[in-house]
Formats: structure tokens, C-alpha cells, sequence
């Protein structure tokens, strides 16, 4: 393991100075270390594995951006690790707590039409009579007369955040009536 850091280093160091061909001996050399540590933080993240190549080769580019960055009296390992590390975080980042399955698996289990519930316009009238008067209100005032939240503050002389409030809280138990029935 020592070996491998100072030759790694000892590479880097060449590299920096212009040997383009320490440079590629490097990369060849760290490519399948860095292949196989994103194969591991992939599988521990419970992520597909078949996404490592595009996250070593993330990594090689930082690297070879930032190269100028490294500090050539530093041991190179602890700083492509950190920028490997970082960029695995990266990718988990963008894709999320996602679990991945395959829809063919399901094709003749998944129903043909949900049948949509409609709600007469007399039904929400009367739910909307059933609301607290400032609840219905705000909600005739925003959703019917189209009026924003400022100016249905000002109209009712209440704060921004009142207004919030009712509306989220007209919205909410309308909702819950409608579903009753």
C-alpha cells in the first residue's frame, strides 16, 4: 500500500513537470482502484453498480482540472481519495433515494383505466358554504376572483401569512369533506 502511494506520488510529482507519459502511467494506474471503490459506495448507497464508470470518469476529470491545485510535497493518494469521495457524494446527490424497478415486471398486474371521480359544481357550493367565513373568504377571493395574496390581505386587512394560513386551511378541510362523501 505504501508502495503503490509513493509511486502514485512519485508519478503526480513527474506529471506536473511535464512527463506526459508519467501522467498516463498514472491514470492507468488509478483507474481500476477508483473503479472499484465507486462499485463499493454504490452497493452500500443500495444503488445500481453500473453507474461507477461514469463516476470514475467524473473523477478523472477533477483531477486532471485540479491537478494544478495538488501540493507536490503531499502524499497524492489522501488527495484523489478526497476528490473521489466527493464526487461519489455528487452523484448519490443526484440521483437520490430512488429505487429502480422494472416496469415490465408489473405490465399485467397494473390496471387498464382508473375511473375518475367527478364532484358537481353544487357539491363544492355547498361545502364552500360549510367553511368558516374567513376560510371561504380568502378562497372565494384567490381561487374564484383570481385576487393574489397580497391583495386579499389588504381586502381583508390580515397579514400575508393569515392569508396563507386560511387558504391552506379552507383548501385542506374542503378537501376532506369532498372525500367523505
Amino acid at each position: 500500500m505504501r508502495e503503490r502511494d509513493d509511486e502514485w506520488t512519485g508519478l503526480m510529482r513527474s506529471a506536473i513537470a511535464g512527463d506526459s507519459a508519467a501522467y498516463h502511467r498514472l491514470l492507468r494506474a488509478v483507474t481500476p482502484v477508483l473503479r472499484a471503490a465507486a462499485r463499493r459506495g454504490l452497493a452500500r448507497a443500495g444503488q445500481p453498480v453500473d453507474q461507477s464508470e461514469d463516476i470514475v470518469q467524473d473523477i478523472l476529470l477533477a483531477v486532471h482540472l485540479k491537478r494544478h491545485t495538488w501540493d507536490a510535497s503531499a502524499p497524492f493518494a489522501p488527495w484523489l481519495f478526497a476528490i473521489a469521495r466527493n464526487k461519489l457524494i455528487d452523484a448519490l446527490r443526484r440521483r437520490g433515494r430512488r429505487i429502480f424497478v422494472d416496469i415490465d415486471d408489473f405490465a399485467e398486474v397494473l390496471p387498464g383505466e382508473t375511473p375518475v371521480e367527478t364532484v358537481s359544481a353544487s357539491e363544492v357550493a355547498a361545502q364552500l358554504q360549510s367553511l368558516p367565513a374567513r376560510q371561504r373568504d380568502v378562497l372565494q377571493s384567490i381561487a374564484v376572483d383570481s385576487a393574489s395574496i397580497k391583495e386579499t390581505a389588504a381586502k381583508f386587512s390580515m397579514t400575508e401569512g393569515a392569508v396563507r394560513v386560511a387558504l391552506h386551511r379552507a383548501l385542506a378541510s374542503l378537501t376532506a369533506k369532498l372525500r367523505e362523501q
